[in-house]
């Protein structure tokens, strides 16, 4: 099949025309206002887009999907049934630069015109110097000039196919195709925000090893820690993610010196110079690409391969939660950092870990049980958004995503008003885990997974009973709660302490959904429904309203005290 090129410049002309018709929403302190952004919303950090606070309701393409404007005419009518706001596509710099100076944005546009007619948003997945540790998407003129851009060594003292990030020269012709790239969006889009964050590279790590072991590397290795980085230690050291701060003390908390000198010997200082090497890289680029269109950026790290070490864990340069100062320290231009969670029995674990010291949730790739993941990282971590990876190989819609998606996008109002004010909170449970306390106000509720009144296999969603179940509950009165959850069951008691009778009751119970953020009750529950009135049943169901397999349904419901 003869592949289909667009002309750049006249779509480029036709997007801007566009364009023009769009009216920007005010965000103070840029100078374009209307910018996709980072905001503050008490403890929470917010997405805003278009003025309002953005729940990235997410899935993230196959690798090579993008790459094909053929091939993406089936996936968008495929992943618009899911019920996502946001896609993540890959950008490949061999793709954009197949000569070097001479870019080719003919594809970018084709995806960002059909991100626009599916009515969604895109996230772009800058596939630059490393895609999954290794170098395999930079262009040919990249790689085969290993002079001027040199690899990394591996343990057998010989270059694997892995640039290393202590190279000058590849960082700043990384950065030159990155700044086109941004500000080719800019020019086509820069009204419309259709692009409203990039992850810039994907996965880094040295993956093979814990350290470059290349002449130039052993070199750096052996000289002193750049004092940028002792710095910032020495300034935020109250706040340090507390293993680094304990691997740093049990060195003798020096202030200067070499590697090995200020962190001690073995792996986990080599992942410390590694981190610090991988982040000054991505910040030279992102720093070259925000200078021409400032949208929020962000790195991911996979969390596969992690030795099981008693020293301080090598991070293989990743950016992982223990070495997460380093990335601060090394990436000022890095708005946050990302994990990569596929791992069920871990997923909790791993959104308390990167929420350390502020550090906004967004999970860009995670597979499976998406309805309890989705209500738990909004509820509990006031994420900016979770994605499925390959949502494109799933199908239309998917059931395991498309009914959680339904029901966090009719809540966004209400979760972007409570985010970080300690009015809402979510739990996750696996297949046996018990039940679970939380306080909202003077109401202490008992969740716990519910059993099926059923058989399990004949109800719709049934693979998903053995698998993760979640809650959400978000406070909007002294005695009122809105919830959503797949079986759950919520049973209120008095938080001892708080003046008023002794015991709690479950007053009325409406099973609704919210349209244009309005509620609207559908039927009120009790008997069967509330377990006698003794607790709220949140439930997966089935119902015609939904284009969907099953669907995590939503309930309102008021409290009172009595002795």
């Amino acid at each position: 099949m003869k592949r289909r090129i667009l002309s750049c410049s006249a779509l480029v002309a036709a997007l801007a025309l566009a364009s023009c018709q769009m009216n920007d929403a005010a965000a103070p302190g840029l100078s374009d206002p209307g910018i996709p952004h980072l905001q503050k919303h008490g403890t929470a950090t917010q997405l805003i887009v278009d003025g309002k606070p953005f729940l990235a309701l997410t899935g993230e393409l196959s690798n090579s999907s993008a790459t094909s404007l053929e091939y993406m005419k089936g996936v968008w009518p495929r992943i618009a049934p899911n019920n996502l706001n946001l896609v993540l596509a890959g950008v490949s710099w061999n793709q954009i630069e197949p000569q070097e100076g001479k870019f080719d944005f003919s594809v970018l546009d084709g995806v960002i015109e059909g991100a626009r007619k599916n009515h969604m948003r895109l996230g772009l997945l800058w596939f630059g110097t490393w895609k999954n540790s290794m170098s395999c998407y930079p262009p040919d003129w990249v790689k085969k000039d290993y002079e001027r851009f040199p690899r990394a060594w591996g343990k057998d003292n010989t270059a694997i196919e892995l640039i290393t990030p202590l190279s000058d020269t590849a960082r700043d012709a990384d950065a030159r195709a990155f700044a086109a790239l941004m500000r080719h969006v800019k020019q086509v889009d820069s009204r419309q925000h259709t692009v409203i964050m990039i992850q810039v590279e994907n996965e880094v790590g040295t993956h093979y090893d814990t350290v470059d072991r290349s002449p130039m590397a052993k070199k750096v290795y052996a000289g002193p820690v750049p004092k940028e980085l002792m710095d910032y230690l020495q300034q935020h050291k109250d706040t340090l993610i507390p293993e680094f701060k304990k691997n740093w003390e049990a060195a003798g908390l020096k202030t200067a010196g070499t590697w090995e000198e200020v962190f001690g010997k073995g792996t986990g200082t080599e992942g410390i110079f590694m981190s610090w090497y991988y982040a000054r890289f991505i910040d030279g680029v992102a720093k070259a690409g925000k200078a021409e269109y400032p949208l929020p950026m962000y790195v991911n790290a996979a969390l596969y391969g992690i030795p099981k070490q008693p020293e301080f864990t090598p991070s293989l340069g990743r950016p992982y939660d223990l070495v997460m100062d380093v990335w601060r320290a090394g990436g000022p231009r890095i708005d946050w950092l990302s994990p990569d969670i596929y791992s069920t029995g871990d997923f909790a674990g791993f959104c308390a870990k990167y929420t350390q010291s502020g550090n906004p949730l967004f999970i860009p790739e995670t597979g499976g049980d998406m309805e309890a993941k989705t209500l738990y990282v909004f509820g509990r971590y006031d994420a900016i958004g979770i994605s499925l990876f390959g949502v494109d190989r799933s199908g239309a819609p998917n059931p395991d995503m498309a009914g959680g998606f339904q029901i966090i996008s009719q809540l966004a109002p209400l979760i972007a008003q409570h985010q970080g004010d300690g009015s809402m909170t979510a739990i996750l449970f696996g297949a046996n885990d018990p039940a679970q306390k939380v306080r909202l106000g003077n109401y202490t509720f008992e969740l716990a997974r519910s059993r099926p009144r059923i058989p399990a296999a004949t109800q719709p969603g049934a693979a998903a009973q053995g698998g993760l179940a979640g809650a959400l509950i978000i406070q909007t009165g002294p005695d009122e709660f809105y919830a959503a959850g797949n079986n759950i069951t919520v049973t209120p008691t008095v938080t001892p302490g708080t003046p008023g009778p002794e015991h709690a009751g479950i007053g009325t119970i409406e099973e609704g959904t919210f349209e244009n953020g309005r509620w609207i009750p559908i039927r009120q529950l009790s008997g069967d429904e509330a377990g006698g009135g003794d607790y709220v049943n949140l439930r997966t169901r089935p119902t015609d309203r939904i284009a969907a397999d099953h669907y995590v349904g939503i309930q309102r419901f008021t409290t009172y005290r009595y002795r």
